[in-house]
């Protein structure tokens, strides 16, 4: 087994840091290091200050108070370009390439090697190689848009990218948000590697399981101060979940008492243009309905052909005692149909308006008065639907994209009440959210299912669909294979079908 104590030497600390953000004291005195060949699981929920942290690391923010250094050199950097040629990369949640362009020139973006005005592509072929087989991936062609490659592969681009710079302090973002279990394995070993040549790894995961596998020690944050650190080693997940939220967290998946009544929604033969194909399903009245499947399985496609984003070829999707959809969105939110998308930084919200333009923009008639809007009163709904549903944030008029991603999650489901829709559906609710958030969240859909509204939610992370679903259907190849309670599933089964095997009798 790896020691990372046969590394020797700090890599890189944090002493004392602060950042205020006017009101909001977002760090108060942090400090953590991270040493040669070692990975360090940075843990805390949504909002707690991880992220503003890792922003002043690497170079995005600058910290009002405190000091931080790299191989025992005093460092301060003022914009991310500092931090890189110091040796800090961070890989992010929402990966930072540019699709259009070849995988060596994403490598080297930034960083070309030129002589007499002339780009040396010799040079950038031979550092791309290099990075990429550091990583197992020499044979990735380099001319190939990075945009054509799968999420797991483009992420590999980026570490590339880093490691061609000379990176010795690497930080991950949520890296396996997006990730099969497969290529999350993959990640696991290529960052044992980097471990092993001496590189330090800073690992932001609100998989506690992952963190459990891949971190030798871990810092907690909460409410911008450390409240917990050590080895991972010496410290139960329980524990940690304790640090994290500052309260015991005995029931992680709350149960709403309600009882699923008569159908509401009827799928016949639902063909898409690639995905779903011949789909049938009922759903009924106050149920939450789960979706399980691999990553391109066409659970997504299944539910953007309901809500009408994506293209019928046959078949149909008729609510009761309303009729039969005609593939809109806009007539799906007048028949009481609300979607929020699994990508909320690209089609889910938009980042740069208000909390309250994103919480009422599908429905604004009660404010509107012959074609004025009454902004105040529209302003007074949406700090009433934030109190409700608990999200942390300024006020109404604040950017949804300066909140934190639970909070953008909590929102996004909002704008579904607030527009009174019957049936929600819910694709990867909470990816990227912390353990208290998901907690919330998953109680909220309880309390929504006991109200007689009906839920359909695609989730790839297993415990969720089994604890808080009704009825659990499993995707394969664009089928929906096999429909049952969900106490009559168990993860092992689902993986079965998902998989296409046979479950052993």
């Amino acid at each position: 087994m790896f020691d990372p104590l046969r590394m020797s030497g700090t890599l890189m600390t944090m002493s004392g840091v602060s950042k205020r953000f006017g009101a909001t004291q977002a760090l108060r005195n942090v400090s953590l290091e991270v040493g040669r060949g070692e990975v360090l699981a940075l843990i805390g929920e949504n909002g707690a200050g991880k992220s503003t942290l890792m922003k002043i690391l690497s170079g995005v923010y600058q910290a009002d108070g405190g000091s931080m250094s790299v191989e025992g050199q005093p460092y301060r950097p003022t914009r991310p370009v500092d931090g890189r040629e110091a040796g800090v990369a961070m890989i992010y949640q929402e990966l930072n390439l540019a699709p259009h362009l070849s995988v060596e020139a994403n490598i080297m973006l930034g960083r070309e090697r030129s002589l007499g005005g002339w780009v040396q592509r010799s040079q950038h072929k031979t550092i791309a190689r290099e990075a990429l087989a550091k990583l197992s991936q020499s044979h990735l062609p380099l001319d190939t848009p990075v945009g054509d490659l799968p999420i797991a592969k483009q992420q590999l681009v980026e570490i590339a990218r880093a490691l061609a710079s000379n990176a010795k302090v690497l930080i991950f973002d949520e890296p396996t948000s997006s990730l099969t279990e497969e290529d999350t394995a993959h990640l696991f070993q290529v960052i044992r590697g980097l471990r092993s040549e001496g590189l330090g790894i800073i690992y932001i995961s609100h998989f506690l399981d992952e963190v459990a596998q891949i971190a030798d020690r871990y810092t907690v944050i909460r409410d911008g101060e450390v409240v917990g650190n050590g080895r991972m080693a010496e410290v139960t997940l329980d524990e940690i979940v304790h640090k994290m939220v500052g309260r015991e967290l005995s029931d992680l998946f709350p149960h709403v008492p309600h009882t699923p009544g008569e159908p509401l929604l009827e799928v016949r033969g639902l063909s898409g243009e690639r995905s779903p194909t011949d789909v049938d399903f009922t759903l009924r009245r106050g149920e939450i309905f789960g979706l399980a499947g691999l990553v391109g399985a066409g659970r997504s496609e299944l539910v953007r052909c309901i809500y009408g984003l994506d293209q019928v070829r046959h078949g149909s999707v008729q609510v009761t005692a309303v009729g039969p959809l005609n593939q809109r969105p806009r007539q799906s939110i007048q028949r009481g149909l609300g979607f929020v998308s699994e990508d909320r930084k690209e089609e889910g919200l938009a980042l740069e308006m208000s909390i309250v333009d994103n919480l009422t923009f599908t429905r604004l008639s009660p404010y509107g008065y012959w074609g004025w809007l009454n902004l105040r009163r529209r302003e007074a709904a949406a700090r009433e639907w934030m109190k409700k549903i608990q999200c942390k944030a300024a006020g109404p008029r604040q950017a949804i994209g300066e909140l934190s991603g639970g909070n953008q999650q909590k929102i996004a489901i909002a704008r579904l009440l607030h527009q009174q829709a019957q049936l929600l559906l819910l694709d990867e609710p909470t990816r990227g959210i912390d353990i208290g958030t998901k907690a919330q969240i998953y109680r909220l859909i309880g309390e929504l299912a006991a109200q007689n509204k009906s839920i359909i939610m695609v989730s790839s992370y297993l415990p969720e669909l089994v604890n808080v679903c009704d009825r659990i259907g499993v995707m394969c190849r664009g089928r929906l294979r096999e429909v049952r309670e969900a106490k009559n599933w168990t993860e092992e089964d689902i993986m079965h079908v998902a998989t296409g095997r046979e479950i052993a009798a």
